[in-house]
């Protein structure tokens, strides 16, 4: 599997876009996960990247966290408001593992309440989520031409250019 520091060497242009697109919706990204059913879910999310790694975390016992326990795999895509898709987007696909390092949870709280002012410094946080990224994907559009970026571990990331 492969951490986010891992990822931005592997696929540059593929992380280039999620986090400019990440940042120009102040955070926000949509996590699809699997429903107990085997349907899909999608829930907003704000995940952040934090000392080399990329962390889906947030409120307990919320119903995509209970997908997450059941089932690790999601898909993160970044919030995208222009259907013409200007500025990209892009969309990580992965698996969660829970990691229960009270140093990091502090270090975390601690780098949350600098960065927003929203304080959690102090809790306990169970679960909280490593994304593990084993593939991904991003369009922009080019001079009227829009190329897809596809990455996979082990692999370069190749470019697919459709024309309309």
């Amino acid at each position: 599997m492969t951490s986010w520091n891992e990822f931005t060497e592997s696929a540059p242009r593929i992380s280039k876009i999620f986090e400019r697109r990440h940042a120009a919706a102040g955070n926000l990204c949509m996590l699809a996960t699997v429903r107990a059913d085997g349907s899909p879910r999608i829930s907003p999310m704000e995940p952040r990247i934090f000392e080399g790694g990329l962390w889906v975390a947030g409120m307990p016992d919320t119903t995509k966290f209970k997908d997450l326990a059941r089932d690790p795999r999601f898909c993160l895509h970044t919030a995208t408001v222009d259907t013409q898709v200007g500025d990209g987007d892009a969309k990580l696909f992965g698996q969660v593992r829970d990691i229960q390092d009270e140093a990091l949870h502090q270090r975390f709280a601690e780098a949350l309440f600098a960065e927003t002012g929203f304080d959690l410094r102090g809790r306990k946080f169970s679960p909280f989520y490593g994304a593990d990224i084993t593939s991904a994907s991003a369009v922009e559009i080019i001079d009227g031409v829009m190329e897809v970026v596809i990455w996979k571990p082990g692999k370069p990331e190749y470019v697919v250019r459709k024309v309309a």
